[in-house]
């Protein structure tokens, strides 16, 4: 075929809007057709698996998922100021709720009804808001509780998830020393909720014992999940990016120095499904429903966790969920896998952890049908020839006798009408045995390379291709089997000239790991330090070769170059929460409420507040450091506060960026409106500034026109 018949699509999509310009017409400007939520093959189906128990109970369910879904949040349990920040919600922000809310509807502000606290959620933390996300997003009286939203979710104060996915990582029961794995992680927000459960014992713990190890086999979901975990900037954090499905056994240092097979205590499997039970929130799957997603993604469903129950330790707690309500994607994958191996996985009733949630025990009786629901197939005989590659026998219920035995009834689902919410399945299994087939000796694995003694990396036996200084910037990558393999982890020696610097200069305690710091680039001049735990340092070194590693660590110290100070790196805000831990009183400042207050509220980089300012006994801390980069502390009853700061020649100033001074500001007590965005009243401003600009550019006569037609309406 010759190059001429060949067309470029984008040069055709720049005629395209060519073309629309000149006729005037934008479909970007056509306001979007509402989708009819009604699919006949569904309600067909549903109606033939008695999800409900009665037509009362089935005319409820079917009015409430066609409704919007309410919005959703939960406060960040393990930070120290969780406490203040919960009463700040409670008080003021639901004030402003209902104020909203009233506006809004046009209703007395004592008619409106106040967020619902879910009360299955530990500690009372997460709450269900009787508003949807377009309701919140769209509407002027509600800008500030949008505002609120967007800003403490960027500081990892909240985290808004739907109120149902909020169940697997509870029901998992993760402790700070558990060894924890999230097969199918993206977007993110149950991983955000395992982070925090790792954390749970600050006091205990000043770097837990355990870790969070996420996966998915979307690349570019990877980078979404990065960005989900890192408002929580834990350094026991590692993303991967493989198939879950033969997600690789990897390697672990054992006590005696040996290399051993990695289990884990703790693993998640919430794997991709057809997701009927978030029609509420994507109603788009009216129109596309129908039974071959769940047939084609059976085998995907039981394949995943088949692996995950592979690499669960004995005495594990493994979680499987999906969004979908079809026993074809949740029971029947159950009852697979505990009946394919016998005694060694058993369901668990998992119900004590979720104290007043509504729902009902899994299904032990279903039936399959044709795409059209036109055929109903009672069992694998009923089948005809032509489906026989579709639909397997082992996606039928198994006989009543053998049914008894599962279990099936500890599973939990969940339907959009119990307490408005969308539809989820969940069931909790335990290992009590391995499997027959399971690799548990290292010998086993890659056997090419238990020779090959793995080595700490460092600058001196890595190397460097040439222009690659920096692993972000423009350079070709070497394809490979996983796909592009990203830039080497390189960890820090004893002899390195910067980490006895820092030691000296932030007064680091013995106990902090230098083996655990590392950079991203292979140079002697390092950017940006990150830290990490012993036990993901461990997973890195020994397991980079067979799985692709994306991200890990939280940053430390960034380098800061300053003509006044000889020390060239500074603190990051990502990692004080670890890097806190291990400083002694030699770079800190203790200030007050109103000091630490305009610190903040100083925005301006290049004038930072002069020490003159602040109180006097502030002004002699800082008489005792030298310049550079230091903790600013404030406590208060409820909380202590740590933020990087820099002392400057003569001057002080916080190193925070706006979400985080917005979220002190409030636990302050400081209305942090000045910092907030009217985006309504920005663009009524907008389109006046546009409008006079509009008539500056006119001529005089026709500007008399105008005003005259103004005159006349």
């Amino acid at each position: 075929m010759g190059r001429k018949n060949k067309q470029n699509p984008f040069a055709a999509k720049k005629r395209q809007k060519k073309e629309q310009a000149a006729s005037g017409s934008d479909r970007r400007t056509e306001p979007y057709e509402e989708i009819k939520r009604d699919n006949e093959k569904f309600e067909k189906y549903y109606r033939l698996q008695n999800i409900c128990v009665d037509a009362a109970e089935w005319q409820q369910f079917s009015v409430t998922i066609r409704e919007n879904l309410p919005s959703a949040f939960r406060v960040t349990g393990f930070k120290d100021e969780a406490k203040a920040l919960l009463n700040i919600i409670k008080t003021e922000l639901f004030a402003e709720y209902i104020r909203g809310v009233a506006e809004l509807r046009g209703t007395p502000a004592d008619q409106v009804e106040r967020p619902l606290c879910l009360p299955w959620y530990p500690d009372g933390l997460a709450y269900q808001l009787h508003l949807t996300r377009k309701d919140i997003r769209r509407s002027e009286p509600l800008y500030r509780l949008h505002n609120f939203l967007i800003n403490e979710t960027n500081a990892g104060a909240i985290s808004r998830q739907e109120a149902v996915s909020m169940i697997p990582p509870i029901v998992l029961d993760v402790k700070p020393t558990d060894k924890v794995l999230d097969m199918c992680a993206a977007p993110g927000s149950k991983t955000a909720q395992l982070i925090e459960a790792l954390h749970a014992e600050p006091e205990k713990y000043r770097i837990p014992p355990g870790f969070v190890l996420a996966n998915d086999v979307d690349n570019n979901r990877c980078y979404m999940l990065v960005h989900q975990a890192k408002r929580l900037n834990s350094p026991c954090f590692l993303v991967t990016n493989h198939d879950s499905a033969y997600f690789p056994n990897l390697m672990k240092s054992a006590a005696n120095g040996m290399k051993a097979v990695m289990k884990f205590n703790k693993i998640l499997c919430d794997v991709p499904c057809s997701g009927d039970g978030t029609l509420r929130k994507n109603p788009d799957i009216w129109l596309k429903w129908n039974l071959a997603q769940a047939y084609n993604l059976h085998g995907i469903q039981y394949r995943i966790i088949r692996r995950g129950a592979e690499m669960l330790e004995v005495g594990g707690r493994l979680v499987y969920s999906t969004c979908s309500l079809n026993p074809i994607e949740n029971e029947a994958v159950i009852q697979r896998i505990v009946s394919d191996y016998q005694g060694a996985l058993e369901i668990v009733d998992a119900s004590h952890l979720l104290p007043g949630l509504k729902c009902k025990p899994g299904l032990t009786e279903w039936k399959l049908a044709s795409k059209e629901v036109d055929e109903v197939y009672s069992n694998f005989k009923d089948v005809p020839d032509k489906y026989h590659t579709i639909i397997r026998p082992n996606m039928f219920p198994l006989p009543k006798d053998q049914m008894a035995n599962l279990g099936l009834e500890k599973c939990i689902r969940i339907l959009p009408h119990f307490q408005d919410t969308g539809g989820f399945f969940v069931a909790v299994l335990c290992k009590k045995r391995q499997f027959p087939f399971e690799i548990n000796d290292d010998k086993h694995l890659f056997p090419k390379k238990t020779e090959v003694e793995t080595g700490t990396k460092s600058s001196e036996n890595i190397q460097i291709d040439e222009g690659k200084s920096v692993p972000w910037g423009p350079q070709r990558k070497r394809r490979r089997l996983h796909g592009y393999k990203e830039d080497p982890y390189v960890f820090f020696e004893e002899n390195d000239h910067d980490w006895k610097e820092m030691r000296e200069f932030f007064d680091l305690d013995g106990s902090l790991n230098y083996r655990c710091l590392l950079t991203r680039c292979v140079t002697e001049k390092k950017k940006n330090v990150y830290y990490c735990s012993e036990l993901i340092r461990d997973l890195v070194l020994l397991n980079e070769d067979s799985i692709k590693i994306i991200n890990t660590g939280v940053k430390a110290f960034a380098r800061c170059e300053n003509r006044h100070t000889d020390h060239p790196f500074r603190l990051a805000q990502e990692g004080l929460q670890t890097t806190n831990a291990f400083m002694g009183p030699k770079r800190r400042v203790e200030i007050s409420k109103d000091d630490l207050i305009l610190l903040l509220k100083c925005t301006d980089p290049t004038k930072p507040p002069s020490t003159t300012l602040l109180k006097e006994s502030t002004q002699e801390r800082c008489k005792e450091l030298s310049v550079g980069s230091c903790i600013i502390k404030y406590t208060d009853q409820r909380f202590t506060l740590n933020v990087v700061g820099w002392r400057g020649t003569s001057s002080l100033r916080a190193y925070v960026d706006k979400n985080e001074t917005m979220h002190i500001m409030r636990l302050l007590g400081v209305d942090p409106s000045e910092f907030e965005i009217n985006k309504y009243e920005k663009a009524r401003e907008e389109a006046l500034k546009t409008a006079e600009k509009t008539l500056e550019e006119l001529p005089v006569n026709e500007i008399e026109c105008v005003a005259e037609d103004a005159q006349n309406d």
